[in-house]
């Protein structure tokens, strides 16, 4: 064989994430501390056995089985796969492509290829479960990627999957003053048939959670308004739940959170406009906010915005007054970022601004990526390390509970027993 063709195949085996479907019979984790997902213990080991973990505890008290393999992660804490509440695998950043041109100039096949790239790195960075709300245009495609992932087809985190999600018609976009029948970034329906028709179509199609724009930006004066009705909008809860799908609905003003709440949906994304009044009522009512921080700081910083120069833009200014209050009422937060809008495998950005500008604690954002999110999206086998869970694990340089930029420093990666980092 020529010297050239072993060379590249060896540098391209050597640039290959660690990408296998074969499980170890054992594997016995030793790092600097785990992190179980509510609370730091130094000293502590896990022990993982096919796809669950089978024990975790103080490293001089957990015996190996025969045959096991021992990983020593010095220097290293070992924390749950984290868990991302908010992302689009199928668009990317809109400083490269607005998203009206990715919505109606880009094929659907290079769409999804982008996609799998973005699995890839997001599992990279540590996430081994996402919630992708909505697929803008690409119809079904995050159906097929959840099913490419869960083959071993390829690399990427577990999925829950909304796929068109639901808007009334006429209030989203792609829109064009006068142009008529452009292809639509989400499904419309209104009135009791249309809604329960395309709420059962979704879930039909692989839907495991459903979306509706509570609100948006409709009309010429291109200003946030609610979309649909109370009726409606309960209807579009009623028909998922009885499913077994929760809701979860995009909503910037006060009126559309009221009305997402009061029909029962289980997170508000973004709640820019949400006052005092409608933040007690989440509590009240125990829907949770994913606030998108990171969103709002990208589409800003595209718009020309540096951090500290300047005044706030007032998009930032709502989102630190809305952060604000609803933890004041006590609201549960939900930890997303809107990734698609700023690049796949850049999640923890999400994290470090809440730390960083919002006034959150390393521990708090930690807590919400891992054990929270879990609760709030019902995923009651993953985001805790503890006997009997699915062995989604991310070891981490240094202690991520008091260093949120601990979480760029991903050194392993594991997802159902399955290497794909190590160090």
């Amino acid at each position: 064989m020529p010297k050239f063709i072993i060379i590249n195949a060896l540098v391209f085996w050597l640039l290959t994430p660690v990408f296998s479907r074969a499980q170890t019979s054992a594997l016995l984790l030793h790092p600097a501390a785990v992190f179980d997902g509510q609370d730091l213990h130094p000293g502590w080991a896990v022990l993982v056995e096919g796809e669950k973990i089978t024990a975790a505890g103080p490293a001089a008290q957990l015996a190996a089985p025969a045959g096991a393999r021992t990983l020593e992660l010095p220097g290293l804490t070992l924390l749950p796969g984290l868990i991302e509440g908010h992302s689009h695998l199928l668009l990317h950043p809109y400083n490269e492509t607005s998203w009206n041109d990715q919505v109606l100039t880009e094929p659907q096949a290079l769409r999804v290829a982008r996609a799998t790239v973005h699995a890839q790195r997001t599992l990279q960075a540590g996430f081994t479960t996402a919630r992708d709300l909505g697929t803008e245009g690409a119809g079904y495609a995050d159906v097929g990627l959840k099913m490419a992932i869960d083959q071993g087809i390829i690399p990427g985190p577990r999925l829950l999957v909304a796929t068109r999600a639901l808007v009334a018609t006429g209030s989203y976009g792609p829109h064009l003053a006068a142009v008529e029948d452009l292809p639509q970034g989400a499904q419309e329906a209104d009135g009791v048939d249309g809604i329960v028709r395309a709420v059962r179509e979704q879930i039909g199609h692989g839907a495991d959670v459903i979306k509706v724009y509570a609100d948006y930006r409709w009309g010429l004066n291109n200003a946030p308004e609610p979309t649909f009705s109370q009726e409606e909008l309960t209807l579009i809860v009623q028909t998922a739940r009885s499913a077994g799908r929760g809701v979860v609905a995009h909503a910037s003003t006060a009126e559309g959170m009221r009305r997402a709440t009061l029909a029962g949906v289980e997170t508000i994304e973004h709640g820019d406009g949400g006052t005092p009044e409608v933040f007690r009522l989440m509590k009240q009512r125990g829907v949770a906010l994913c606030p998108t921080v990171a969103a709002s700081d990208a589409i800003s910083r595209y718009k020309g915005w540096k951090k500290g120069q300047g005044p706030d833009p007032q998009r930032i200014v709502e989102k630190h007054r809305a952060v604000q209050a609803a933890r004041q009422a006590g609201v549960m937060l939900a930890m997303g970022g809107d990734v698609g809008v700023f690049p796949h495998g850049d999640n923890a950005l999400e994290m470090e601004l809440l730390v960083q500008d919002y006034g959150l604690t390393p521990l708090e954002v930690l807590r919400q990526a891992t054990s929270g999110n879990a609760r709030i999206f019902h995923l009651a086998d993953r985001g805790r390390i503890a006997p009997g869970l699915l062995a989604d694990l991310v070891a981490v340089a240094g202690n991520p509970t008091q260093q949120v930029q601990a979480l760029r420093q991903v050194r392993l990666v594991l997802k159902g027993g399955v290497l794909y980092k190590q160090p």
